[in-house]
């Protein structure tokens, strides 16, 4: 019988090729976006070119000023749903595979239930503490 380490020294790394292949697209594709306009962009100077830009507004005292700490905990709030999704898609695939009579699908059911409870927490804690309210 292999050892452990033979059987994981063997695995088909062919099977990793279409992740490569995006991977470089992407990383090319950001490369070469950066080169050419580099290449064939407008270089024009100027005053007004180098001023900072405040849609459309001009600019007025200083840019140190003090935010709301509300505007941060928003950002959090929205961090926290942002990332319950990307962890609720690869439970989604394997819950589906998984078959219905047995009890593995409710171990699985209880720990998507216990994530979403506390994200529902979560979510009545910043409600009661007024995250959500806009001045």
């Amino acid at each position: 019988m292999p050892s452990p380490a033979l059987t994981l020294a063997s695995v088909d790394l062919s099977s990793y090729l279409p992740i490569l292949i995006m991977v470089l697209a992407a990383v090319g594709f950001g490369v070469m976006n950066v080169v050419m306009s580099m290449m064939i962009g407008p270089k024009r100077t100027g005053e007004n070119k180098g001023a900072t830009y405040e849609s459309g507004m001009t600019p007025i005292g200083t840019a140190r000023k003090r935010f709301n700490v509300r505007f941060y905990l928003i950002a959090m709030v929205f961090l926290l749903f942002d990332v319950e999704v990307v962890f609720l898609y690869p439970w989604a695939v394997t819950f589906a595979n998984l078959d219905p009579g047995t009890s593995e699908g409710m171990v699985w059911l209880g720990r998507i239930m216990f994530f979403l409870l506390t994200t529902v927490v979560a979510y009545l804690y910043g409600f009661r503490k007024g995250v959500f309210t806009f001045d």
